[in-house]
């Protein structure tokens, strides 16, 4: 789940504790360009304040002016399909073929109880399924014990919510920056740590968590899943390595660490020596990033986001399949 569809359950949340009539929409099938994926949310309040994205376009103005008209979802769930007609083209502005079918569940303070729930497993790396019913528009949660695609039928909706991906950097560096800046921009929640306390405390960007702990025991106090990335970038084997022995027996999607093909041979050496099993030493990606000819900290920044990235759409693509 990503930061955007996260802060909507929060939102929410918050809209029912304090008695606003709200309403939670869903995109549940996409055709065609679509600027938001199936599962994305949005988020409405009686007042018409709204969070989250459907389209980063029209078609959050005339949802919401169709809602708060009483036009749509007055008292249970309603499904309505955009980009159908070409009047809905030229109308809310969306991409060539680009069609959304959009599920809206009305809510009201009754309800503020399953999204406070629902708020803080998000809040602590939980894995969570929202089931709903359709034609009562009751609904209830449930843990979840592997990420499920949405899944609809006339009668029910199933929803996984899981933790959006954090990236923890291990070295408070140039390349850091440039990766903090870019990752946040794709939804990472970002983390850094490094010993050096003058690196901490002179680190450009202040506005994320930074420490200056041994790298391992602040990996060990991290909630470290498959929605983990874990970078070392600092280029001393004193820190990188310390980190590594740590992050390698963890349960992280991606362990990279920077460097050339000759520091990275030799790595693995110092690991093999420091009794990592190989089988563990074989999850590191190193040198870090895709071969993009990167010289510069920006375009390692690049090379290192290109590589999760595409193996997050890889992991996509299979929990489709």
């Amino acid at each position: 789940m990503n930061s955007m569809d996260q802060q909507v359950i929060i939102q929410l949340s918050l809209w029912l504790k304090a008695g606003k009539q709200c309403w939670l929409c869903t995109i549940i099938s996409t055709f065609g360009s679509s600027p938001r994926p199936v599962g994305s949310l949005l988020a409405c309040n009686e007042d018409g304040q709204y969070c989250g994205s459907l389209s980063g376009g029209c078609v959050e103005d005339d949802l919401r002016e169709s809602i708060l008209k009483g036009e749509l979802a007055k008292d249970k769930p309603e499904r309505i399909s955009y980009g159908v007609t070409a009047e809905d083209v030229l109308k809310l502005g969306l991409p060539c073929g680009g069609q959304l079918e959009v599920i809206i569940e009305p809510l009201n303070k009754a309800h503020t109880e399953i999204y406070q729930t629902l708020a803080e497993s998000l809040a602590n790396r939980t894995l969570i399924t929202r089931v709903v019913d359709l034609n009562s528009g009751t609904a209830h949660i449930q843990h979840a014990a592997q990420s499920s695609i949405l899944m609809v039928t006339e009668e029910s909706m199933q929803h996984s919510y899981g933790p959006s991906f954090q990236l923890l950097l291990i070295g408070a560096v140039q390349v850091a920056y440039y990766l903090t800046e870019m990752a946040q921009g794709l939804d990472y929640e970002v983390a850094i740590c490094d010993p050096r306390p003058e690196l901490i405390e002179t680190f450009p960007k202040q506005d994320i968590e930074l420490s200056s702990a041994m790298p391992d025991d602040w990996l060990r106090s991290k909630n470290i899943d498959q929605q983990t990335a874990i970078v070392a970038l600092c280029h001393d084997p004193r820190i990188d390595d310390m980190a590594l022995m740590e992050a390698l027996q963890l349960d992280a999607f991606y362990i990279g660490a920077m460097g050339s093909a000759k520091t990275t041979e030799k790595r693995k050496e110092r690991l093999q020596m420091l009794d990592i099993p190989l089988d563990k030493i074989e999850k590191l990606h190193a040198p870090v990033g895709l071969d993009i000819g990167s010289k510069t900290p920006p375009e390692i920044a690049l090379s290192i986001l290109s590589e999760l990235t595409m193996l997050r759409a890889k992991t996509r693509n299979l929990s489709r399949d």
